[in-house]
């Protein structure tokens, strides 16, 4: 059979000569073949293991024939809100709508519900009473227990309840899919599939269930944050396939949400064959005439060589996702991939990013990890790198090198981030220096978040320090190979523990580097994070100790303008906001100052001055504020 995309309708169904499929895969993405794309990955692994796989991408959730477009499938439905978390991609943190969706044809925003992947479940419900269906995505696994949920205010159940469905398989899902599709094609009912790792289902009864922890239950959790907290933090210490338990969360009427423990991690031949499947990598055809698919101009020229991340920020939801355990492919895999863009007419010769998660991993942080799982109750980073960390960069500078002796390559870019600490705590500078020589385009993006320690240790990030250790090694690395390149840095606002204190220490780092972000992050609370339940709760589930959160809009605001004190639309918030911080030594004409007084207070001269920041010389672009500064 020719390389071809999977079915998007019954017509092309019937074109495979097929009278039904075995599953249908209903999808908030639009449909692109790519293994970038989660949808992609899973109906390719079916694919391969003999199962026929119609697609629906984006039904119209108002109509309920719109799911019926093949008929009910031999097995059961498979539901995603895609890519995205549907109110993530639908929202900005201040509420308010976003005008684009990367993931839809042209751009178009509204083509999929707020939480999709409950609308979807109840849409196919309504027609198909006992049919399978399984939730899966990173929707469904971040909201698989009971979870804050930031656009409505409130502590929302398990999605499992509020969709109807009758499973979720969490995490990456590539394991868990095809034990689900086997068990069912066995002849297995749906409500049997209690024993498979990775996924969360509804009973009850409690008799097949055993080694588990008792969670609160809901009820009481709604009740009581504190205790919300401490569930929470159970489920955190619970997301490693080599150590976690079975969690039990009660509901009323003698309802159970269950969860079994994690898949175990893919081995990196498993890994390979995830990336060998004959992906057309790009959309669907039928789009073109809509403008494409946004969202594939970023992954089209682009490898993940990894998947995991240990470093264990605290507003990451990776841990609960993919988990801590790398998981890498190998070089050949990766090469075999490159050979295939490589000749294709729209390449530049860029390869646009090698990475994952955090691109300079590529291997468990120790060699326990594999046997044992990570560590419950540490980090590998944080607040200092572990003693049993092996901090080591010679595989992917390898790896680099390989890519960039491809033919027609003149580039490999490392955008998907680098971890700095670990680049730090690595005693061989070869990478640093390959780095710095080959694979920055003039700026190198890194996230210190933000330079308080207080902040920094609520975000499980390093302190300040070591940011200022890589800032002064790039530099001088940059001098030594005769290179201007220059870094920028991601900033967060109003994360959990900081206070307008904090906010203003900020502000004065920037304002010595003499830089002002174009753009500023605002804590954004997603399901299933350490920082979100700081956020809920008001109390770190580490230690269950208070934590100071920002809440009220007009104070995020302040934060935010603090950031972008430079900015005269954001005056009258600066100068509010350091009067609340007790800092109106940094209001005046001094050279230490951020903002002028208002426009009728006058200097000593007697002249009227006008109101907002102090005189800005031209326009400073980040290539010269570097070199004025000789840091950033």
């Amino acid at each position: 059979m020719k390389k071809d995309f999977l079915p998007l309708c019954r017509r092309e169904m019937e074109e495979r000569g097929w009278d039904q499929v075995d599953f249908v895969y209903v999808s908030g993405d639009a449909y692109v073949d790519h293994p970038s794309f989660g949808h992609a990955i899973i109906t390719r692994i079916l694919e391969a293991h003999g199962y026929r796989v119609g697609i629906i991408a984006q039904p119209d959730w108002k109509k309920k024939e719109s799911v019926a477009e093949y008929g009910e499938p031999r097995l059961g439905f498979l539901v995603s809100a895609g890519n995205m978390d549907s109110m993530v991609n639908h929202y900005t943190v201040s509420k308010k709508r976003r005008k684009t969706d990367a993931y839809t044809p042209g751009g178009i925003m509204g083509k999929r519900p707020d939480y999709a992947s409950v609308v979807y479940s109840n849409l196919i419900r309504q027609t198909y009473k006992k049919t399978p269906v399984i939730l899966g995505g990173i929707e469904a696994s971040l909201r698989r227990l009971a979870h804050y949920d930031y656009w409505s205010d409130r502590l929302k159940r398990s999605i499992l309840l509020d969709s109807g469905a009758d499973l979720i398989s969490y995490g990456m899902g590539e394991r868990s899919i095809i034990e689900i599709a086997e068990a069912l094609d066995s002849g297995i009912n749906v409500k049997d599939l209690t024993f498979i790792p990775g996924t969360v289902y509804k009973t009850r009864s409690l008799d097949p269930v055993y080694d588990a922890i008792i969670l609160p239950g809901y009820e009481e959790l709604k009740a009581d944050k504190l205790q919300y907290a401490r569930s929470f933090y159970t489920q955190y210490c619970n997301t490693d396939p080599f150590t976690g338990k079975c969690l039990v969360e009660p509901y009323q009427d003698q309802l159970y949400v269950v969860q079994n423990p994690p898949s175990k991690p893919l081995t990196q031949a498993e890994m390979d064959r995830v990336y060998s499947y004959p992906y057309m990598r790009t959309y669907h055809p039928s789009y073109e005439k809509d403008g494409g698919i946004p969202a594939i101009s970023e992954v089209k020229f682009s490898l993940i060589s990894n998947r995991g991340c240990f470093g264990g920020c605290s507003f990451c939801a990776l841990t609960f996702h993919q988990g801590r355990i790398l998981q890498t492919r190998s070089h050949e895999s990766l090469l075999a991939e490159a050979r295939q863009f490589i000749w294709d007419k729209d390449f530049k010769g860029y390869i646009h990013d090698v990475g994952g998660p955090t691109a300079n991993f590529r291997q468990p942080s120790c060699e326990k990890q594999l046997e044992h799982g990570v560590c419950k109750t540490k980090q590998c980073l944080f607040p200092s790198p572990c003693r049993n960390l092996k901090a080591d960069h010679k595989d992917y500078i390898q790896l680099l090198r390989k890519l960039r002796e491809l033919p027609n390559v003149k580039k490999v870019f490392i955008r998907s981030g680098i971890r700095f600490d670990y680049v730090m705590a690595d005693p061989d500078d070869t990478f640093f220096r390959e780095l710095c020589m080959h694979h920055v385009s003039g700026q190198l993006k890194v996230a210190p978040e933000h330079v308080s320690d207080a902040v920094l240790s609520k975000m499980g990030k390093p302190e300040n320090k070591v940011y200022q250790a890589f800032v002064k090694k790039y530099k001088k690395i940059n001098q030594e190979i005769g290179k201007e390149q220059y870094l920028v840095p991601y900033l967060m606002s109003s994360h959990p523990g900081s206070t307008m204190k904090e906010a203003v220490e900020l502000a004065e780092y920037l304002r010595d580097l003499g830089y002002m972000p174009e753009q500023v992050q605002d804590f954004y609370p997603t399901p299933s994070t350490i920082s979100t339940c700081m956020y809920y709760t008001g109390v770190d589930p580490r230690d269950m100790k208070p934590v100071y959160v920002p809440k009220n809009p007009h104070e995020k605001a302040m934060q935010r303008a603090l950031i972008q004190y430079r900015n005269p639309r954001n005056y009258e918030l600066v100068r509010e906001a350091l009067q609340k911080a007790g800092r109106t030594d940094l209001i005046g004409y001094g050279k230490h100052c951020l903002i002028r007084p208002p426009r009728q207070e006058k200097n000593r001269s007697g002249k009227e001055e006008s109101p907002g920041h102090r005189k800005e010389p031209k326009k400073r672009t980040i290539r010269n504020v570097h070199k004025k500064k000789g840091t950033k």
